[in-house]
């Protein structure tokens, strides 16, 4: 297959295939017979490479029209697996996207969603996604993307009227797509894509079965999860069910005979063609790891936005106007103002020291659920940065009651248990995961085995938090590397700023004291 001038493209067939071709795509024609191969021109638009590529079933090797007519905008281009990745999106109504998280499959999507838009195939696009992204991920790439097309989250009491709206891109919780199914069916939108699609697995859930009740024939339906099947083969099902349901058995029973072995009345285990079983089951798809993406950074930054609880947000503004009181009647010092921004870093993270050594505890459950989101994606290990103790334990039995192995290294931990969970961490498939205490993060510990650094809660040290980096991104690592930050709180937001930035943050405690009690929002 070649191109021909910018406008058609060249196929060489057997003649049942030409005339599959020449049937189902009015601008092609025959050119040549040449005994058992048959040359034939197709003309090279979006909707006709479509068709082609139901018809060959060989994607993988049949060009996009939008590398010629698409200009590919935004404030940066893109890498060569992002242009794939959009190039594969736009040939499929139906597909998954498997690129690893901290690929740039948001961007790539929306690219994709973008060309669509020009070419007149769809109007409007529907984004699906964990509550934690919607803003830092999807709405973010959209403005740095795409800032020509409209967006709008629905979320909160403003959710239908958003969806009502006429906006090019309306983003979404999975939760708000079960409550507003009929304003969603009703606006009728061209495309969806479901961002960690993992969230519809199970066909018996009311989630996937409001979704499958929105997808029209028509429809275009785009699922992105870095870890497609990773608890068990039977996973797959729920996912091909939706993307291409020909593709799986009609009923789930079948399929788990096909891909699990029963061992005993409990016990199944994956057949040995599990592996390649799943992998038919979730095609059409295109797989990128980090490591494949030789033009990525070593290292990623994401944000996850967590809501603080009501519980929560009402404590954190009592302790504000209690700073504010404190202000009005004494010069702020940066002792001081340490110890205010700390109790409100405290309280954002789960649990807060009172002045009495008291703890009060407020409900994390919101940021362990982000958290239990970000594992799901991940390939490798996880190492999650938690300041304060009693937050590890809370974060410690909440992923032991979910069957994630973890260990913890704080203050309280010898040298000597110290070395040996960092080698358990390094050479055994146990622990998962590691909950640091960040100041125990000792100079020269390596921790390679994990490709994905989380912070719970912002520290108050740039040193402490390069120290907490660079125990992934050293000497030994084979893999791209992501760092992840939880926020969820003004105080949060301005010290990752500073972070990132590399801000001397004790120099600037007490401005981030009088920011707080401000109230300016962060940008």
């Amino acid at each position: 297959m070649d191109i021909v001038d910018d406008i058609a493209l060249r196929l060489y067939c057997s003649h049942d295939m030409a005339d599959q071709i020449t049937k189902y795509i009015d601008k092609s024609e025959i050119v040549s017979t040449t005994g058992n191969h048959v040359q034939v021109l197709v003309y090279w638009g979006i909707q006709e490479v479509q068709t082609l590529t139901r018809l060959l079933d060989v994607s993988h090797k049949i060009p996009s029209p939008i590398e010629k007519h698409y200009g590919w905008p935004g404030m940066f281009q893109p890498f060569d697996h992002q242009r794939d990745t959009s190039r594969f999106l736009t040939l499929h109504r139906r597909a998954f996207c498997f690129n690893e998280a901290g690929t740039g499959k948001t961007s790539a999507a929306i690219w994709a969603a973008d060309y669509l838009m020009n070419q007149g195939l769809i109007k409007r696009v529907l984004v699906v996604c964990p509550l934690s992204i919607m803003q830092s991920a999807w709405q973010a790439d959209l403005f740095k993307t795409a800032m020509h097309r409209t967006c709008a989250i629905a979320h909160g009491s403003k959710r239908r009227k958003v969806i009502q709206a006429d906006y090019d891109f309306v983003i979404i919780n999975y939760d708000g797509v079960n409550a507003e199914r009929e304003a969603i069916i009703a606006k009728d939108f061209d495309l969806i894509i479901i961002d960690e699609a993992n969230a519809y697995k199970n066909p018996s859930t009311i989630r996937w079965k409001t979704l499958a009740k929105i997808i029209k024939p028509s429809t275009y339906l785009w699922m992105m999860t870095g870890t497609p099947a990773s608890q068990s083969p039977e996973d797959a099902f729920g996912l091909a069910k939706l993307v291409n349901p020909s593709n799986v058995p009609k009923y789930k029973t079948a399929w788990k005979d096909m891909v699990m072995t029963q061992a005993s009345r409990f016990k199944w285990y994956p057949k040995p063609t599990a592996r390649d079983t799943v992998f038919k089951a979730l095609q059409p798809a295109i797989r990128y790891e980090k490591d494949q993406c030789l033009d990525l950074p070593d290292v990623m930054y994401q944000t996850r936005e967590v809501p603080l609880t009501g519980q929560a947000s009402a404590y954190y503004k009592e302790l504000v106007k209690e700073m504010q009181i404190q202000a009005a009647g004494e010069t702020i010092s940066t002792v001081n103002a340490a110890a205010s921004l700390t109790k409100l870093l405290q309280l954002s993270g789960g649990a807060v020291y009172t002045d009495d050594h008291n703890i009060i505890e407020f409900d994390v459950s919101p940021r362990l659920q982000v958290l239990k989101e970000v594992m799901d994606e991940a390939l490798h290990k996880v190492i999650v940065f938690i300041p304060y103790k009693h937050t590890i334990k809370l974060v410690q039995d909440s992923l032991t009651k979910d069957n994630v192995s973890t260990e913890i290294i704080s203050g309280d931990v010898s040298a000597n248990a110290r070395s040996a969970i960092f080698n358990r961490f390094q050479t055994t498939d146990d622990p998962q995961v590691l909950l640091i205490q960040p100041q125990s993060a000792s100079h020269g510990v390596t921790l390679t085995a994990a490709s994905i650094v989380v912070f719970w809660s912002p520290v108050m040290s740039v040193e402490t938090y390069l120290q907490c980096i660079a125990r992934i991104d050293r000497v030994g690592q084979k893999n791209k590397m992501t760092v992840i930050h939880l926020q969820g709180s003004e105080v949060e937001r301005r010290m990752y700023k500073m972070l990132q930035g590399k801000v001397d943050m004790h120099e600037k405690l007490v401005d981030l004291y009088r920011e707080e009690i401000k109230g300016e929002k962060s940008e």
